[in-house]
């Protein structure tokens, strides 16, 4: 489960790092792809003009208890585009759409798109 952010603040125009979160990675459900501990960086717009895609790392707000957030793997998106389902890469400890069912895609908050801490871990998703 990852931590939610401190949200950020500035005045003036909304920058591209409003756009940006950055998440703890705090369980093991996507292990060997990320570990507790992990830091990564999701954007939050990546998918305003487009569904996400299979494969792709999300994070989401949890189903059952709306107040923490998931990380996942897109493992489908309906035909319709209104629900994904999420896999976690260690499916013998991942809580996911097997247990809870698909979710809709305003649960979804980002695309994790890379882990920079730790520092040998720092890598692409």
């Amino acid at each position: 489960m990852p931590e939610r952010p401190e949200e950020e603040s500035a005045a003036g125009a909304r920058p591209r790092w409003r756009d940006r979160a950055r998440v703890v990675v705090r369980d093991g459900s996507m292990r060997p792809t990320l570990e507790p501990g992990d830091r990564i960086r999701v954007d939050r717009g990546a998918f305003r003009a487009r569904l996400p895609r299979a494969g792709e790392i999300v994070v989401l707000v949890d189903p059952e208890s709306p107040d923490r957030w998931l990380i996942k793997r897109i493992g489908s998106v309906d035909p319709a585009g209104r629900t994904v389902e999420v896999v976690g890469d260690a499916r013998e400890v991942a809580r996911d759409s097997r247990r809870f069912g698909p979710v809709g895609l305003d649960a979804v908050v980002g695309r994790a798109y890379r882990i920079y801490f730790p520092v040998d871990r720092r890598r692409a998703l």
